[in-house]
Formats: structure tokens, C-alpha cells, sequence
């Protein structure tokens, strides 16, 4: 008996350790992380497809004529995920924006972040920041995402990828990466139309003038930006 009490300790502790361990990474870490456990599993045709599809990105030209530090926002209403409408220009009364873009809940990528959003999310408030998430999921699937991650900010539902464009991140899957996201899990069903369009998971930090003063934009949709930094960026508004 005593053996096995000892053997219980040992496990809760090592269990805790564990934890204390995966709430002290970063953002970046996480993401690492998980690119690591991706490239050790992923067959070498299916590596190569989203290689070529990172590729396309870059030659896109959208990081170019996305909107970026020093441009002025432009303001959008959209629907949160019980269909209420929200504002860029009302939110930016309370404060600061903080606006970040993911691809869909189907994402791993875009579960991290937004899990990382929400652990931060009492830094936002402190700095009185809202936080806003803009994806291109229908209302139902992105109330889903909201709900599995247990999201406390706004999350909001731009269809077709209105706002996206108007921001200018919006790009066009390559064919084979098309086709590996509507077999694996519809990607269609989620945006509710067949376009084969994305947004980059891009973040700005906006100011009360609706200016820019912040923006991470990436060609690879496995980074984001570092919540540090999105923090950073808002202290120095004050």
C-alpha cells in the first residue's frame, strides 16, 4: 500500500510539473512544438504540398497589398457567433483593437492561438483592449470553435472573406492543398462556399485613430505573432 501511495505522489507530481511546464511555453514554443510533431509524422509528398502551398503565398503578392503598420483600418461590422453585430468603429471607443484573423476551428494552429488569446485575455482588458477574431467560418462553426476553446472575446464571422479582402489578405489555395483540406475535413462546409480561400492569419494592433501600429503578417500560417510583442505593442500606446 505504501509502495503504491508513493507510486500515486510521484505521478501527481510528475503530472503537475507537466502542467507548470506547458503553461510556461510561449505562444511560438507551442507552435514550434506542434510544426516538429507535424514534419516527424507527415509523409514527404504531403510535406512537399504544403511546402509549394507556403510558396504560392509568397508569390501571391498579398503580403504586399495587405494593409500594414501606419495604414488606416478599415472599419467593418460582422456578427459575433450568437449573431450580434460588432463594430471596429464602436469597439474602438472602449480602446485600442486588437484584431487577429484564423483560418477555421478545423486549424491546429489557429486552436493554439487561440487558446494563448484567451489565457492573455486579462492582459488585453488591463490595457483596455478588445480583442477581436475574424475568420471565415459560418456563424454555426465558428460559434463551435468558440465554444471549444471556451473563448471569452468577440469572434466574428466574416463569410466570403468581405473584411479579409478589404484588409487585403485574402489568397487562393493551391489545387492540392484545396483538395487535401476537402477531403480531410470540408473545407467548404466551414466557409460555406467552394472558392478555395483563405486569409493570412494576420494580427494588427489598432489605435484609437484607427491607425495601424501594429501588424504581423506571414506568408506560413504556422506563425503567428508572439503575444509579447502584441502586448508590447499596446504599452506603448499608453
Amino acid at each position: 500500500m505504501l509502495m503504491l501511495a508513493i507510486a500515486s505522489s510521484l505521478h501527481s507530481l510528475a503530472q503537475n510539473e507537466n502542467e507548470m511546464e506547458a503553461e510556461n511555453k510561449t505562444l511560438t514554443e507551442s507552435l514550434n512544438e506542434k510544426k516538429a510533431a507535424f514534419n516527424a509524422k507527415a509523409s514527404d509528398e504531403k510535406k512537399r504540398v504544403y511546402a509549394e502551398g507556403i510558396e504560392a503565398v509568397e508569390k501571391s503578392g498579398v503580403l504586399e497589398a495587405a494593409v500594414k503598420k501606419g495604414d488606416h483600418a478599415p472599419n467593418f461590422s460582422l456578427n459575433n457567433a450568437t449573431g450580434q453585430k460588432v463594430s471596429l468603429h464602436k469597439e474602438l471607443k472602449k480602446g485600442p483593437v486588437v484584431l487577429v484573423w484564423y483560418r477555421g476551428g478545423w486549424c491546429p494552429y489557429c486552436n493554439i492561438t487561440l487558446h494563448y488569446l484567451q489565457e492573455n485575455l486579462a492582459e488585453f482588458n488591463e490595457r483596455g483592449a478588445p480583442l477581436l477574431a475574424l475568420t471565415p467560418e459560418v456563424p454555426d462553426k465558428s460559434l463551435s470553435t468558440t465554444e471549444k476553446n471556451h473563448l471569452e472575446f468577440e469572434v466574428l464571422s466574416d463569410v466570403n472573406n468581405k473584411v479579409a479582402a478589404e484588409y487585403g489578405i485574402v489568397f487562393k489555395l493551391t489545387p492540392e492543398v484545396a483538395k487535401i483540406y476537402q477531403e480531410s475535413f470540408g473545407l467548404s462546409d466551414y466557409n460555406g462556399n467552394e472558392k478555395g480561400e483563405l486569409p493570412l492569419a494576420a494580427t494588427y494592433v489598432i489605435d484609437q485613430n484607427g491607425v495601424v501600429v501594429y501588424s504581423f503578417l506571414h506568408a506560413d500560417y504556422r506563425e503567428r505573432a508572439p503575444i509579447e510583442d502584441i502586448l508590447k505593442a499596446l504599452d506603448e500606446l499608453q
